[in-house]
C-alpha cells in the first residue's frame, strides 16, 4: 500500500460513523489528519484516541454549509501540518426527518441539502484551486447507496446524495488534466448514529430499513477495515487513472490496480447484471 507518512489528510463529518473511522484509518498509517466537524466533544474524542494509537491529528471545529468556516478550517490545517493539503475525505451528512415525502416538513429540507450537498460544494471549491495549481490532488465523496435505486422516506437525503454523485461526474472532467482525482465511495452499511435514527423511526422508514438497520445492529455492518481499504487506494497514486466514479466498498474494485477502466463502468447510471 501507498506511503500516507506525514501526507495531510483532511475528514469532514470525523467526529463519528464511517468518518471518523476512516479519520483514525488515515492516522494510522501516517497521515497527518484533520478533523472537521461541528461537534466539539466529538473531535476531542477522535483526537484522544489517534494520539493514543499514536497517530497525529488536528481538532477543526467548523459547518461544512459555512463557506467561510470550511476555507479558515483548511487554512489553519494547512499552516499547523506546514505543508498543503493532499487528500480530501468528505464524510460529513445528515439524513433528516425520516418518513413519507408527502408529509415532510419543507423547512426541514434545506438543513439536509445545505449539509450533504452545499456542503461537499463549498469543501470542494476551497481545496480544488490548490490541488489544481500543484497539479496533485485526491477527493473521495462517501455516498449511502448506488444512486440508481428509490430510497422511500428518504427522499430528500437520496436526492441530495444523488446530486453530489453527479457534481463529483462533472467536476471530475473539469480537473482530469490537472492530475486530480475525485470520486464517490459507497462504504456500505455500518452501525452509526444513523442506524439508531432510522430504528427509532419505526414503520415511518419502513420494513426493508428496519429489517438492514437490525441486521447491522446485530453484525455491525461492513468492518472497518473493509473501508478504510478502498479509501487508502481511491487517495493513493495507484488510483491516479480513475476519477468521477462511484466505487462501493463491495465491488470488486482491487482489479482497478491493473485492469482497464472502460468508460461504462463505476458510473451513477451503473446498469446492474445479475
Amino acid at each position: 500500500m501507498h506511503s500516507f507518512k506525514s501526507v495531510p489528510v483532511l475528514v469532514t463529518g470525523a467526529g463519528r460513523g464511517i468518518g471518523k473511522r476512516l479519520a483514525i484509518g488515515f492516522a494510522g498509517y501516517g497521515a497527518r489528519v484533520g478533523l472537521l466537524a461541528r461537534s466539539k466533544p466529538e473531535l476531542d474524542l477522535c483526537h484522544l484516541e489517534i494520539e493514543h494509537g499514536g497517530g497525529t491529528a488536528v481538532r477543526l471545529r467548523a459547518d461544512v454549509a459555512d463557506y467561510e468556516q470550511v476555507a479558515a478550517a483548511v487554512e489553519r490545517m494547512q499552516v499547523h501540518c506546514g505543508a498543503p493539503l493532499q487528500v480530501l475525505v468528505c464524510a460529513a451528512g445528515i439524513q433528516g426527518s425520516i418518513g413519507p415525502f408527502a408529509e415532510s416538513n419543507p423547512k426541514n429540507w434545506n438543513e439536509i441539502v445545505q449539509t450533504n450537498l452545499v456542503g461537499v460544494m463549498n469543501t470542494c471549491r476551497v481545496v480544488l484551486p490548490g490541488m489544481i495549481q500543484r497539479r496533485q490532488g485526491k477527493i473521495i465523496v462517501l455516498i449511502r447507496g448506488t444512486g440508481s435505486q428509490a430510497r422511500p422516506n428518504f427522499a430528500v437525503y437520496a436526492a441530495s446524495k444523488s446530486a453530489v454523485v453527479s457534481l463529483v461526474e462533472s467536476v471530475a472532467e473539469e480537473v482530469r488534466d490537472h492530475n486530480v482525482q475525485i470520486n464517490c465511495m459507497i462504504p456500505g452499511t455500518s452501525y452509526t448514529h444513523m442506524t439508531d435514527q432510522v430504528l427509532a423511526a419505526g414503520e415511518r422508514a419502513g420494513w426493508r430499513e428496519i429489517e438492514e438497520a437490525q441486521q447491522v445492529r446485530l453484525t455491525g455492518g461492513v468492518p472497518a477495515g473493509k473501508q478504510g481499504e478502498l479509501a487508502l487506494f481511491l487517495a493513493s497514486e495507484e488510483s491516479n487513472h480513475i476519477s468521477g466514479r462511484l466505487i462501493h466498498v463491495q465491488d470488486d474494485w482491487k482489479r482497478l490496480r491493473d485492469g482497464s477502466l472502460k468508460p461504462e463502468h463505476f458510473m451513477l447510471r451503473r446498469v446492474h447484471k445479475h
